[in-house]
């Protein structure tokens, strides 16, 4: 299976799945990283691992449709990718690029979906006085997190959490899971289209 990275942050999940193709624990390929922007950090993790990176940076002007238009030329250049994987992408993909790409766009989400999509979910499980949240790595459809559950992880909120301290453990089951959620749909363990 090939896979390209689509990230617009820090790229802690994104160092996970580097790491785990460096150890052998995930044998898929990547075939690269497109961000929005040069400075992102996940770009610069990107580069320190050899993978190949598309910029593709947000026009002022222009609308949701024409700038994924651009987006899936940029992931197209990076060869042919059989999934694309989500991990801190921090825009709303329009229908058509969706519909393009339909059941093969994976996401991980910091909350236990349906519960607080967005992109607050962590900070709207502690406000609810949830005891517990997680993490959902799951396939995007043309809804803000609503597409199919391919797996999910819950972890404890104590009563002395802050949005910081719950967002650490959250991370750690999104940097755990994801690379063995791509290695399971390179294995076939989770079959997507």
């Amino acid at each position: 299976m090939n896979f390209i990275v689509l990230s617009s942050s820090r790229g802690t999940t994104f160092q996970a799945v580097i790491d785990a193709l460096r150890s052998g624990a995930l044998t898929a390929t990547c075939l690269g990283l497109v961000a929005d922007r040069e400075d992102r950090e996940c770009v610069a993790r990107a580069r320190e691992a050899d993978l190949p990176v598309a910029i593709v940076t947000r026009r002022a002007s222009e609308d949701r449709e024409a700038y994924d238009r651009r987006l899936d030329k940029a992931i197209r250049s990076l060869g042919k990718a059989d999934i694309l994987a989500a991990m801190g992408w921090m825009w709303i993909l329009s229908a058509e690029f969706v519909s393009e790409w339909e059941g093969r766009i994976v996401n991980v989400h910091p909350a236990l979906l349906p519960k607080y999509p967005g992109a607050h979910g962590i900070a709207d499980a502690l406000a609810a006085g949830d005891t517990e949240t997680g993490m959902t790595i799951h396939l995007v459809d043309d809804g803000v997190d609503t597409g199919p559950i391919l797996l999910q992880k819950t972890c404890p909120i104590q009563p002395s959490d802050t949005v910081d301290t719950l967002k650490e453990r959250v991370q750690a089951l999104e940097k755990q899971w994801y690379p063995a959620v791509l290695q399971m749909i390179e294995k076939g363990e989770i079959l997507v289209r």
